[in-house]
């Protein structure tokens, strides 16, 4: 099997470009709104767990101004986006002044005018996708304007989780190499071990991976030191009868 490089993978940045340019296609669709923020994040067991603040998922924004509206988010964990993302809901606000359920987020927004602002999630395996969709105006962000938002969100949102289950599938594939690679040396270090101890197969795998854990080494690197010493650990201390 030819080895797999990392560099394989698909580019790190690309979904932030993604993000960018699907952020960027949702403000053109809806004139009303004075711009966009586009977000992905990754469900470890696709109930829709918050975004973590330690951590900030990719996103795009096509305006830096709008740059505080997201970090604050992340940083509270409040706000449309971390609705959700939770409920797999769209969570909004026809008019900040009037609304005080997030109350961090609605400061920052006021404070860079924006009013009005509505975030549609999209869910694909394990895969949610936002698109925010924010207005200066009061109700800006009306039913027509979040259909329109929505045809793009979808297909971007598809697009992201084919490229995540790409990846994982690479990573897997990495995985299973290194396991075929590994696995002539672990053989070898088992059929000593059943030599010098009278055990089966079975057995022999068994006390391998006890001195693996004993000495907090890969099985591997225990396995090939076992073969290049015919049994003896370092110090002299023979691995079968030891353990």
């Amino acid at each position: 099997m030819p080895e797999l490089s990392r560099r394989a993978l698909p580019d790190a940045a690309a979904p932030a470009r993604t993000l960018v340019a699907l952020a960027e296609q949702a403000a053109a669709c809806v004139p009303a709104t004075c711009g966009a923020v586009a977000t992905m994040t990754l469900d470890a067991s696709g109930a829709g767990a918050g975004p973590d603040p330690a951590e900030p998922p990719p996103a795009g924004v096509t305006h830096p101004d709008l740059a505080p509206l997201l970090h604050v988010q992340w940083e509270r964990d409040e706000g449309p986006i971390p609705a959700a993302v939770r409920t797999g809901e769209p969570a909004g606000a026809d008019d900040l002044l009037r609304d005080d359920r997030w109350p961090a987020y609605r400061a920052v927004a006021l404070d860079a005018g924006v009013r009005s602002c509505a975030t549609l999630p999209f869910r694909y395996d394990g895969v949610t996708v936002t698109v925010t969709l924010c207005g200066f105006r009061p109700g800006a962000v009306t039913g027509g304007a979040r259909r329109a938002a929505a045809l793009i969100g979808e297909l971007a949102a598809r697009g992201l989780a084919s490229d995540q289950r790409y990846e994982r599938a690479l990573t897997e594939v990495d995985q299973l190499d290194a396991a075929m690679r590994t696995r002539p040396v672990v053989d070898q270090a088992c059929g000593i071990l059943m030599h010098l101890t009278g055990c089966d197969a079975g057995e022999a795998f068994t006390l391998l991976r006890r001195q693996s854990q004993r000495r907090n080494r890969k099985l591997a690197d225990v396995a090939a030191e076992l073969v290049e010493t015919r049994g003896q650990l370092a110090g002299g201390e023979t691995a079968g009868l030891s353990a």
